[in-house]
């Protein structure tokens, strides 16, 4: 017989999780382009994000509020910001984006977090001297 059969009361836990949902979600993202041509600067990047919403979502994804926090033009990798209820329609958009100026392109999404300060620093890049 168990110990509930002896007298005494099985123990019941419950587990309460009391974390409001996050506001925002960041996705750290690479824009790949074949070699030669034009790289987009910090604006045309972010035109691009946009015109991915739009091809998408329409009008109204492109009205989705997002923010380019950080572009280096050199590896074409940006750290994007976005209310939480949009995070999977932006992901589908950059996903599913083919072209920039006539060329093949794709997006990488290589992290996301609701958390900034995860995306700050890749374990996987560390370099020890």
């Amino acid at each position: 017989r168990g110990p509930a059969g002896r007298g005494m009361a099985a123990a019941a836990f419950e587990r309460r999780v009391l974390r409001r949902a996050a506001e925002h979600h960041y996705l750290r993202v690479r824009l790949e382009l074949p070699d030669g041509g034009a790289r987009p600067n910090a604006a045309q990047f972010k035109q691009l994000v946009v015109t991915a919403l739009r091809e998408l979502h329409g009008e109204v994804g492109a009205a989705l509020p997002v923010d380019v926090l950080t572009y280096e033009e050199k590896t074409l990798s940006a750290i994007l910001r976005v209310i939480s209820s949009g995070f999977v329609k932006l992901w589908s958009a950059l996903t599913l984006l083919g072209f920039y100026q006539n060329r093949r392109c794709a997006f990488r999404v290589l992290q996301t977090s609701p958390f900034l300060l995860a995306l700050c620093g890749n374990s996987r890049e560390l370099v020890l001297d």
